[in-house]
């Protein structure tokens, strides 16, 4: 895989990773657990984003540091994104939310919109994407094309779990996008399914 693609291999992060696969995990305990594993993940993910220099009056003296330079966004993309949410937000609780709803259709494995709620102009974000799987790439090539139309300019994605298929058909339209995953799994089964993987995300997430 390239340069753009950072498979986080932590041990806490490969420790929860495990956890979640295993289907005996039940749904309230894999909400906790990808809650955990999603909040050590952000760590990784924002390493890179642009700091400008400040000066701050602490009790004893003027000193200087760093604040961010574009206002953050959080992008979860309905369902599953949202277990992902919550733990991020308490480490960047400034961050703006918007949500992208995708539905994948069953057969043609085409993603369908059903819903989005976003700023009219991204250009001044640094904008997470935010979705536990990256199966065909057909459902995130679908919300980075409308980020991309909304002016995104600086835009990283997070997947718990991605299937090399899913990283192709990204980086064939948008060859430069930071990946951050847990993992790189073998393949898609002929469902468009990872495997190993962990099952349905939303379905686990959700116990349904």
């Amino acid at each position: 895989m390239d340069k753009s693609v950072t498979v986080i291999s932590h041990p806490l992060v490969q420790h929860n990773l495990t956890r979640l696969r295993d289907e005996r995990t039940e749904p309230q305990e894999f909400r906790r657990v990808l809650s955990e594993v999603a909040a050590l993940m952000i760590y990784e993910a924002t390493r890179t984003f642009a700091v400008e220099p400040t000066t701050v009056t602490t009790p004893l003296a003027r000193t200087r540091g760093s604040r961010l330079r574009r206002e953050v966004i959080l992008v979860p993309v309905l369902r599953a994104g949202l277990g992902m949410l919550d733990s991020i937000l308490q480490l960047i609780p400034h961050a703006r939310v918007g949500f992208i709803g995708l539905k994948r259709e069953e057969k043609s494995l085409q993603a369908l919109f059903y819903h989005q709620s976003l700023p009219k102009d991204l250009s001044k974000f640094e904008v997470i994407l935010i979705d536990p799987m990256l199966a065909t790439g057909g459902s995130s090539v679908a919300a980075l094309n409308l980020l991309s139309e909304l002016g995104a300019k600086h835009v990283r994605m997070v997947n718990l779990v991605a299937a090399p298929e899913g990283i192709r058909r990204v980086r064939a339209s948008y060859p430069d996008l930071p990946i951050f995953t847990a993992s790189i799994d073998k393949k898609l089964n002929a469902k468009g399914y990872i495997v190993p993987g962990l099952g349905d995300a939303g379905d686990r997430l959700f116990g349904v």
